[in-house]
C-alpha cells in the first residue's frame, strides 16, 4: 500500500519489549506460572517470523513451526474450559481442542494478513488488550497495549517502519493466548474475545475464502481485504483506522450489553456478522473483488 520502499521488520522492537517486560512481571510475582509458560512459546514463532522476514521461507516451515508454537502454549495453558451451550454436549478432547489449536493458528495468520495498513495492526492490538485491562485489571494486557503503542509511533501513518512478519504473527499469537487464558480464569469469555477481534477474522476468513473460490493461489500476495480496497477507494490510511475505531467502539457497546442481558448474546453477534457483510458489499461495489484467475494476459 505504499509507493515507495519502507523498512519492515520494526516489530522486533515491541517484541523484546515484550518479553523483557513478562519476565520481570514473573520474577516480581504479577504473572501466573502457566501464563508465563504459555507465552514463552511466542520465541519460537518470533525466531522463525523474524528470519522469514529476511530470508522469505516457505509456507510450510512457518505453519509447521506454528503448530509446534500453538500447541505447546495450548498445553501450558491447560486446554479450554468449557463454553457453557445449554442442551448441547461436545467431545473437548477431540473436537474443541484440535479446533482450537487451529484457531490459534489461524489467528496468527490473520494478524499478519491484516497488517497492511499503516498502523491498522497496530491499532486493532491496542483496542483489545485495552478490552482486556478494562475486564480483567491485568497489568499483562497493559504491558502489551504500552509495548505496541511505543511501535505506533513509528508506524503512525505516513509509516516510516512496518512491523513485519516478527510483529504481526507475534500479536495474533499473544493475543489470541490471552484471550484463552481471561476465558479459562472466567474473568472474560472466548466469547467476549471472539466479539471484539471480530473486525480482523471476519475480512480475512472472508478475502480468503473467496480467493479461494477464484482458485487464486492463497501465498501469494495481494490488495483484497476490505480494509485495503477501502484505502484503493480513496480514503486515507488515517481514516481507515478511524473506521476501525467506532466498528470496535459499536463492537464495545454490544458487549457491555449482552454482559448484561444474557440472551442478547448470539442475536448481537448475528448482528454484527450482517453488519459487517452489508460493509463488505458496499466495499466491493467500490473496489469490486475480481476474479485475478480469471483475466488472461494481453
Amino acid at each position: 500500500m505504499h509507493e515507495k520502499p519502507t523498512p519492515s521488520g520494526g516489530g522486533l522492537s515491541f517484541v523484546i519489549a515484550w518479553y523483557i517486560g513478562i519476565t520481570v512481571l514473573y520474577f516480581s510475582g504479577l504473572l501466573e506460572k502457566d501464563l508465563f509458560f504459555a507465552l514463552l512459546c511466542g520465541i519460537l514463532l518470533a525466531a522463525v517470523s523474524l528470519i522469514d522476514d529476511i530470508l522469505d521461507l516457505s509456507a510450510l516451515i512457518r505453519l509447521i513451526v506454528q503448530f509446534i508454537t500453538s500447541i505447546a502454549a495450548f498445553w501450558f495453558l491447560g486446554g479450554l474450559r468449557p463454553v457453557i451451550i445449554p442442551e448441547i454436549e461436545v467431545n473437548y478432547t477431540f473436537i474443541i481442542y484440535p479446533l482450537a489449536v487451529i484457531g490459534i493458528v489461524w489467528f496468527i495468520n490473520l494478524f499478519n494478513f491484516m497488517d497492511g495498513v499503516d498502523g491498522f495492526a497496530s491499532v486493532q492490538a491496542i483496542i483489545i488488550c485495552l478490552v482486556f485491562y478494562f475486564f480483567t485489571w491485568n497489568l499483562i494486557a497493559l504491558l502489551l497495549a504500552v509495548t505496541v503503542a511505543g511501535f505506533l509511533y513509528w508506524n503512525w501513518p505516513k509509516a516510516r517502519i512496518f512491523m513485519g512478519d516478527v510483529g504481526s504473527t507475534q500479536l495474533g499469537f499473544i493475543l489470541i493466548i490471552l484471550g484463552i487464558y481471561f476465558h479459562n480464569v472466567k474473568d472474560f469469555s472466548i466469547l467476549n474475545w471472539i466479539m471484539i477481534a471480530s473486525p480482523f477474522w471476519f475480512d480475512a476468513t472472508l478475502t480468503l475464502f473467496r480467493r479461494w473460490r477464484n482458485r487464486e493461489k492463497l501465498s501469494e500476495a495481494h490488495r483484497k481485504h476490505v480494509y485495503q480496497r477501502i484505502v484503493q477507494a480513496g480514503y486515507s490510511h488515517v481514516k481507515m483506522i478511524g473506521f476501525l475505531v467506532l466498528v470496535n467502539i459499536i463492537n464495545i457497546i454490544f458487549i457491555l450489553i449482552y454482559r448484561e442481558i444474557k440472551f442478547l448474546q448470539i442475536p448481537l453477534f448475528v448482528l454484527t456478522l450482517i453488519i459487517y457483510y452489508l460493509i463488505t458489499r458496499q466495499v466491493d461495489r467500490m473496489v469490486p473483488f475480481r476474479n485475478d484467475h480469471a483475466v488472461k494476459p494481453t
